[in-house]
């Protein structure tokens, strides 16, 4: 019995079925001796009307002589058209069936039947048979159906191929003993086929595409995927007879899906960081345990470093393990840490290097890593069973999955060769070892940006200035990489030019933010920097901060940047409203400074926003933290700086770059410190020769006092020639002997060369022999020229700053 059979043996009774259809009884002559009420409703004509008429008198004129032949086969048909009672024209679908002849006797004897029915009717009964045989016969969906205790009682031959036996075999067997081991995976609803058709049974919803993993009774060994759906069946009664299963093998499909979805995973989850390492974990992340069952990805070492791929040169390149991934270690795995590993020759992995190419056996598949067609690396695919052997797609899937994660790493790679060339010049542009002024203790740390982005363009410097000042700098390039370190180089070595200037604090970020406001075309034109138009110069943020030991006055201003910390040397931590002053470049509105008196022992910090911004936390929380953090301000500078760190950033580096500059104060006691107001006459160069000699001898310094005397009265001598006003003479006894004469004029003196028969212009110039160094310095009120002295070798005597 083949599935059709068993289609036939139910009861498909058509329009053309004598216990429905018209019919009128005919005899030998066609002459209508017997008429049916059928016949009546579909012609209009009663029996007394029509019984005696030959049939041909229905036809109308026109189509007459196209009645079927007597020979017509029971149960053929063919189109007929009659006139109806009403004299319009009927379309039917006939037939006629002859008769067994009977004994002869008195009246007509009957010779055949006309069965008939309307036309259309037939036609879509056909049209169903024709869908009813083409669904059990010629179908790709399988149907089965299965009664209400679970047993199959029919199946079409689509089913049939699919179980590989006979239907008369697999008769009454419950799905689940014709589908061991497989289950549907699609969510909400149950896993095994029992549980699915008892659920349409009891409730009668059917169920749509349930997908079905299984496999295929015909070809073993081989998972297939099926789209199944369920409806409930019953008769006219309403009473259950089962349920009926549609079937669809999507296995192809199914895999096609997977394969994209795999690819759009890979698109989100691949390459989320610059970091190599992670990016070849995240491929190996992806394909187990639904790709492969095993991945590694091996990088060449050069790769790893940031630098270009090695060029073969005839060798195989050294290859690091960065990444392996197995689904027998579960979702995490093993920690794994980088290292060598090399491929015996004959090996898939060394043919794959030899050759340049993809290289795959049954159950593994090598794919080189390439960027620009060069080898980065290699990727290793494994399966085991039960998973099958990697089929045409699935090779072109492992291949587009490497394609994107060799775009990735080598970002990665550009990224980490530009990061460290950032960051090494950051480290060689920041002060390698900062100053060690006598007016402050210090202490400072830096830490560069824990993110992708790149190295930063925060700075921090410490210039020691004349007269024991000490100037501190801090400041914050606006973006990373080498742009921005590059700036910050400029920035600082432009901030240190001016502060040898002794500018004031505001004077001097007016002379930078002039600078910076210059276009990116004159800067290369003046400088030779090449910047383009967006130059990262603009919007730096800056503090530069003057302390003097000797007054004990800190004046300070800012572009832009956050305010220093202030400690006094009770603990109290404060904040000074220091004017904000705009950002560098941007121009428009002036700076201002702010003076204030830091007693000895006074604690200053100057720090830029990465260490108290961040994510999750505004600048005033950080600046609280802070704040707490410097109380405990007798604590080690060092130990200080520590304990910020961890305060401040408990998870290591931030987004963006992290300094921090702490400065104790001190301060030069009354016995390093000697100064005297003079008149501005001739008499008082000799008292200030008196005034300086007498003081070298109570420092022990006597063997100074030819040069100093000198010194003192060429610059007294000047200012009493160029000046106005009274002029002061200070000296000071600091790490050398530093001399200073200010008076009222803002003019500089200017070291010059005087001919054999000049008669003066040579002061200067011995000056320059005689000391250190010596420079001007501008104030409001004028201006100071000092010099400095170094000690006798023997000398001791110099006391170091005792508070």
């Amino acid at each position: 019995m083949n599935a059709w059979n068993a289609a036939e043996d139910a009861d498909f009774r058509g329009p053309l079925d004598v216990t429905r259809a018209a019919t009128a009884v005919l005899d030998a002559q066609d002459l209508i001796i017997g008429w049916s009420p059928a016949a009546q409703r579909l012609l209009g004509y009663l029996p007394e009307e029509i019984v005696g008429t030959p049939l041909e008198a229905l036809v109308p004129p026109a189509v007459r002589g196209s009645a079927p032949p007597p020979e017509d086969v029971p149960g053929g048909g063919r189109e007929l058209t009659l006139r109806h009672r009403n004299g319009r024209l009927v379309r039917m679908a006939a037939a006629f069936c002859p008769l067994a002849k009977v004994s002869e006797g008195a009246g007509p004897q009957a010779a055949r039947v006309l069965v008939a029915a309307e036309l259309e009717a037939h036609r879509m009964w056909e049209y169903r048979q024709a869908m009813l045989h083409g669904l059990a016969t010629r179908s790709p969906v399988g149907l089965g159906i299965y009664d209400t205790d679970l047993r199959l009682t029919w199946a079409n031959s689509a089913y049939c191929r699919e179980i590989g036996l006979p239907l008369r075999e697999f008769l009454g067997a419950r799905a689940d003993e014709l589908y061991p081991g497989g289950e549907f995976v699609t969510e909400g609803y149950p896993r095994t086929l029992d549980a699915v058709m008892h659920h349409v049974i009891d409730t009668g919803e059917p169920v749509l595409d349930l997908h079905f993993v299984g496999q295929q009774p015909s070809d073993p060994g081989l998972d297939h995927v099926w789209s199944c759906s369920y409806y409930r069946l019953q008769n006219t009664h309403g009473q259950v007879l089962g349920v009926c299963e549609d079937a669809f093998d999507i296995t192809g499909r199914y895999q096609a899906q997977r394969r994209l979805n795999l690819l759009v995973e890979a698109s989100t989850r691949i390459g989320t960081t610059l970091d190599m390492t992670v990016t070849a974990r995240e491929i190996t992340d992806v394909a187990v345990p639904d790709f492969a069952t095993a991945v590694t990805v091996d990088l060449m070492q050069s790769v790893l470093h940031g630098d270009e791929p090695e060029p073969s040169g005839g060798a195989l390149p050294t290859l690091v393990r960065v990444a392996t991934r197995s689904a027998r270690d579960g979702p995490a795995g093993p920690p794994q840490s980088p290292h060598r590993v090399e491929y015996p020759p004959g090996s898939l992995q060394y043919r794959s290097l030899s050759c340049g190419g993809m290289v795959r056996e049954e159950r593994t598949v090598v794919v080189p890593l390439r960027a620009g067609g060069t080898p980065m690396g290699l990727v290793t695919f494994g399966r085991a069973t039960p998973m099958t052997a990697f089929d045409k797609g699935e090779i072109e899937l492992a291949d587009e999955l490497v394609t994107r994660t060799a775009v990735c790493l080598d970002n990665a790679r550009r990224f980490a060769r530009e990061h460290t060339a950032a960051l090494t010049l950051q480290r060689n542009l920041l002060p390698q070892h900062l100053a060690s002024p006598s007016a402050v203790e210090l202490a400072h740390r830096y830490l560069p940006s824990g993110d992708r982005a790149g190295v930063g363009g925060d700075w921090f410097d410490v210039i020691e200035l004349s007269g024991t000042r000490v100037g501190l700098v801090v400041g914050d390039v606006v973006g990373h990489g080498l742009q921005a370190a590059a700036t910050m180089g400029r920035l600082r070595t432009t901030v240190r030019a001016l502060a040898r200037l002794d500018l004031a604090p505001d004077e001097l970020l007016g002379r930078l933010d002039d600078l910076v406001e210059q276009t990116a075309e004159e800067q290369a034109a003046t400088v030779g920097t090449g910047l383009g138009t967006d130059d990262v110069a603009t919007g730096v943020t800056c503090l530069y901060a003057v302390y003097d030991p000797v007054s004990r006055h800190c004046t300070m201003a800012r572009a832009g940047h956050l305010p220093p910390a202030v400690v006094d040397p009770e603990g109290g931590v404060s904040f000074p409203d220091l004017p904000a002053g705009p950002p560098l470049g941007l121009g428009g509105l002036p700076f201002e400074s702010l003076e204030i008196e830091l007693p000895a022992g006074s604690l200053l910090a100057l720090f830029t926003n990465g260490l108290v911004e961040a994510r999750d936390r505004d600048v005033d929380e950080g600046l609280a933290i802070l704040g707490g953090v410097l109380g405990d301000h007798r604590r080690p500078l060092a130990e200080l700086c520590d304990h910020a760190l961890a305060a401040l950033l408990p998870d290591g580096p931030a987004a963006d770059d992290s300094a921090l500059l702490l400065a104790r104060t001190r301060e030069l006691d009354t016995r390093q410190v000697a100064a005297w107001e003079l008149p501005a006459e001739p008499a008082a160069v000799g008292k200030a020769r008196e005034l300086a000699t007498g003081q070298l001898r109570e420092w022990g310094l006597a063997e100074l006092s030819y040069a100093t005397e000198l010194v003192v009265s060429e610059l007294v001598t000047n200012g009493i020639r160029h000046a106005a006003g009274p002029l002061h003479l200070r000296l000071l006894r600091d790490r050398t002997l530093l001399t200073e004469v200010s008076d009222t004029a803002h003019t500089s003196p200017h070291l010059r060369h005087s001919a054999s028969d000049d008669e003066g212009g040579r002061g200067l110039f011995i000056v320059a022999q005689l000391v250190q160094r010596w420079g001007t310095r501008y104030t409001r009120y004028g201006k100071t020229i000092w010099t400095e002295l170094a000690f006798p070798p023997h000398y001791s005597g110099a006391p170091r700053p005792a508070r």
